[in-house]
């Protein structure tokens, strides 16, 4: 039943569905529970989530005894078995951090201590000439590092889409275009004002990103304020792909982990991110100053890399506050969870924090009984190190549209697209059909199928010649795990 209909009552409504919105839903819908998730945006993982580095981290950098080590801790694991069953693409090429001064060489100590008091024990001190060993083509003046062989590389796009379209299918319901505008308590049950129709449930959940504190407040808080950091990042051409083999990370600061380089899943090499503190919540665009400062780090760690092409650049928010920690509370008496001050970590830890907060909400009362069967979603492979449908000879033979290219930058065929516009979740835009293939990422960043695209998306309702054996192919678990 939609926002706009009234006289329903969900158990439990999650305002935002960014990646860690989509995890709790996800999470939730493995119980017998009525849950609605009310997003402002178009479609999910629009906001912080489809704007990041896309890397995958173990925590190995986060304060000991905080509730953002524990969570990416507690994430890292199911990350791993959850990517592999559904298809979500993640890498763990591991991570080389570099320290480029005798102030940053002496903090390297600490930092592989601190890592195994996180619980990552592989984590090594590497010397000058390991460092250049592993990367030989590091600009000149790095004198050592660590060597952290669990940090990845992830899709930030269909992370957030596997968890929703899983949630959906096992009967939550997500509202989009659906803002939030206040918050009313009445007997029994909440009344949520939104622009769409009013809306009601016993709990809530806040996960609303860059607006969590304006929802803590309408709930009667001031824990915390937003102070959006914006993060400008380049994303370089694949012909630079072979130039690094890990990620490339900065000794961190008390206030950014700084300017990377990394590998992508789509085989790109990304440059970034600045760290901007703005007031802005919907500053999201590039600015020449923060381009030029990234290619000048760039140039001093991986000088070869500033000499490739830019596919891209582009920015997003992160939602940075006044306090060191994720700002997650339950407030038992009000039937309520904040879930905010996820900063850049959010995407590793976002199975974390769902987990987190079911047993939050089940510590405060709200009976959670698994449901006797859930299903879940395969995604459709479009990571560079997966078998792409291009590729897959059987998948062309039984539908031939698999073998028709329509972006040809990404390798993106028609029938992937058809794919994208049908199902529990489909795109609805050309940045979702973007968000959900590839297309339109590439070289020519939309020139040669953005047409293509557009009249698809335009023609959505023509069906596929056949069921995907994807997105919509479910696997069906009778027994699902216990608490």
């Amino acid at each position: 039943m939609g926002a706009a209909d009234g006289p329903h009552t969900y158990d439990v409504a999650i305002i935002g569905a960014g990646v860690v919105g989509a995890a709790i839903a996800r999470e939730l819908s493995t119980y017998e529970l009525r849950t609605v998730v009310l997003e402002a945006g178009h479609d999910v993982g629009t906001g912080t989530s489809k704007a990041n580095t896309a890397i995958r981290h173990t925590g190995f950098d986060a304060k000991p005894g905080s509730l953002e080590a524990a969570l990416l801790e507690r994430a890292y694991p199911l990350l791993s078995d959850y990517a592999a069953r559904t298809g979500i693409p993640l890498e763990t090429p591991g991570a080389l951090l570099v320290a480029w001064s005798s102030d940053q060489l002496a903090r390297i100590d600490a930092l592989r201590i601190q890592a195994r008091a996180n619980g990552c024990h592989d984590v090594q001190v590497v010397s000058t000439e390991g460092i250049y060993a592993a990367e030989p083509n590091l600009g000149p003046g790095a004198l050592g590092g660590l060597a952290v062989p669990g940090e990845g590389i992830v899709c930030p796009f269909t992370m957030p889409l596997a968890f929703a379209i899983e949630a959906v299918t096992n009967g939550v319901q997500i509202e989009l275009d659906t803002a939030v505008q206040s918050i009313e308590r009445g007997a029994g049950a909440y009344e949520l004002a939104t622009s769409r129709g009013r809306v009601r449930a016993r709990w809530v959940v806040n996960a609303a990103g860059l607006s969590s504190d304006l929802v803590d407040r309408m709930m009667g808080h001031e824990r915390f304020t937003i102070h959006p950091r914006r993060g400008q990042l380049i994303v370089f051409d694949k012909l630079a792909r072979p130039l690094v083999s890990s990620i490339l990370l900065p000794v961190p600061t008390p206030v950014s982990k700084g300017v990377l380089i990394a590998p992508t899943v789509f085989g790109n090499v990304l440059l970034g991110p600045t760290a901007e503190e703005l007031d802005d919540r919907t500053g999201t665009q590039t600015t020449r100053q923060g381009l030029d400062d990234l290619l000048a780090k760039g140039r001093t760690i991986l000088p070869a890399l500033v000499e490739e092409e830019v596919t891209a650049t582009y920015a997003g928010l992160r939602a940075a506050t006044e306090h060191s920690d994720y700002q997650i509370h339950c407030d038992p008496a009000q039937r309520y969870v904040c879930v905010g001050g996820i900063r850049s970590t959010g995407l590793s830890a976002a199975m974390g924090i769902a987990a987190h907060v079911a047993d939050l909400l089940q510590d405060a009362g709200l009976v959670l009984r698994r449901a006797a069967v859930h299903r879940e979603v395969r995604m459709r492979p479009i990571g560079e190190s997966q078998r792409r449908l291009f590729r897959d000879h059987d998948a062309i033979a039984a539908r031939p549209d698999y073998g028709e290219i329509v972006c040809f930058c990404e390798r993106v065929t028609r029938g992937e697209v058809l794919d994208a516009l049908v199902g529990p979740l489909p795109a609805r835009s050309t940045d979702g059909l973007r968000r959900r293939t590839r297309a339109g990422l590439g070289r020519c960043q939309g020139f040669y199928c953005s047409a293509t695209l557009s009249a698809l998306l335009n023609d959505r309702r023509e069906p596929p010649l056949a069921p995907s054996r994807h997105e919509d192919e479910l696997v069906v678990s009778q027994t699902p795990r216990t608490r």
